[in-house]
């Protein structure tokens, strides 16, 4: 098998690669958890996460890859319920890069961190051949509270489905940026740190986070489902999405249940504290669009509600799908 540009669209191709290549070659109990983070033991429980960013091009409206570098990490610890801590970067740069972007990228990934209240505490540089661009590995650490156990398998029948506000803005201010397409719709890039905080320490019982990165909401729920054993329901007309991006994407015919996002995350908590989570995230910085959009069901099938009443099968992101945003 080679690989192709649709092994890193995080859908269906994405799955197969992790199962076929990495999970079969290492496999252990933290890591066939197959969550964001990974929480292990230590004097107190850490949780622990890399990640490596691309994205062109390397700045765009609401964002560049610095800022990104640290949202995506950061975001992932939080959906374990971690407090993020510290956070190393490695740049590999090729070259022709512009000094003058790297600076900019280097500060913006600085002033994020200090948002996120996270320290850089290592780094690296490499240089490569190719044409300009810029890529940030990472590495998050961040301390679990005790008590503290969020994880997709805790899904069951009855919880509540939250998202933290509209869907689809981070891919299309990227894909306007490459097509040229003039608007005003700006990336979502940020750190969920103070909603994600305030609901634990309001005791609100979440069961599941997950940052809703590549391959969109549909393939966060359909790997939730496989995880949990059960299924989920999500009424399309409470999806949060803004007028400009739900016009982009009847233009270039995409499916915001599919598109990327690098700001937002899905709630599944306690039925009964549905409506407690959704104020405190609505009161929470970059959480005043969100919605309870779902519930967590019987069976394992992820199915959409129409406005019309009408059910439709949603299923991960099969092969490339949406061209790369990151």
């Amino acid at each position: 098998m080679k690989i192709t540009m649709a092994h890193g669209s995080g859908g269906r191709s994405t799955s197969q690669l992790i199962d076929e290549i990495f999970r079969a070659s290492s496999s252990n109990p933290v890591l066939d958890m197959m969550e964001d983070s990974a929480v292990v033991d230590g004097d107190t429980k850490i949780a622990v996460t890399t990640d490596s960013f691309v994205v062109t091009p390397l700045t765009f409206k609401g964002g560049d890859i610095g800022r990104l570098a640290v949202c995506g990490t950061v975001n992932d610890l939080l959906m374990r319920g971690a407090v993020p801590k510290y956070i190393t970067t490695a740049y590999i740069i090729e070259e022709g890069a512009d000094t003058g972007t790297l600076k900019l990228i280097a500060e913006s990934l600085e002033r994020t961190a200090k948002e996120a209240g996270v320290t850089v505490i290592a780094g690296d540089t490499k240089v490569i051949e190719g044409s300009g661009g810029v890529y940030i590995n990472t590495t998050g650490v961040g301390f679990v509270k005790d008590g503290a156990d969020i994880k997709s398998a805790n899904c069951c029948e009855g919880d509540a489905l939250i998202v933290s506000g509209t869907l689809g803005d981070h891919h299309a201010a990227i894909l306007s940026e490459r097509m040229n397409i003039e608007n005003n719709i700006k990336s979502d890039c940020a750190p969920l740190c103070e909603m994600v905080q305030n609901m634990m320490s309001a005791g609100v019982r979440i069961h599941a986070m997950r940052d809703i990165t590549r391959g969109g909401l549909g393939t966060v729920l359909c790997e939730f489902a496989k995880n949990a054993g059960c299924g989920f329901e999500i009424d399309e007309d409470k999806i949060p999405i803004t007028p400009e991006v739900r016009g982009f994407c009847k233009i270039l015919g995409l499916n915001v249940m599919h598109m990327g996002n690098e700001g937002k995350l899905l709630a599944v908590v306690s039925e009964s504290d549905a409506q407690k989570a959704l104020e405190i995230i609505r009161k929470s910085r970059y959480g005043e669009n969100a919605a309870i959009v779902g519930r967590a069901v019987k069976g394992g099938d992820v199915t959409l509600i129409t406005p019309l009443g009408g059910r439709r099968k949603v299923t991960e992101l099969y092969g490339e799908g949406l061209p790369r945003i990151c």
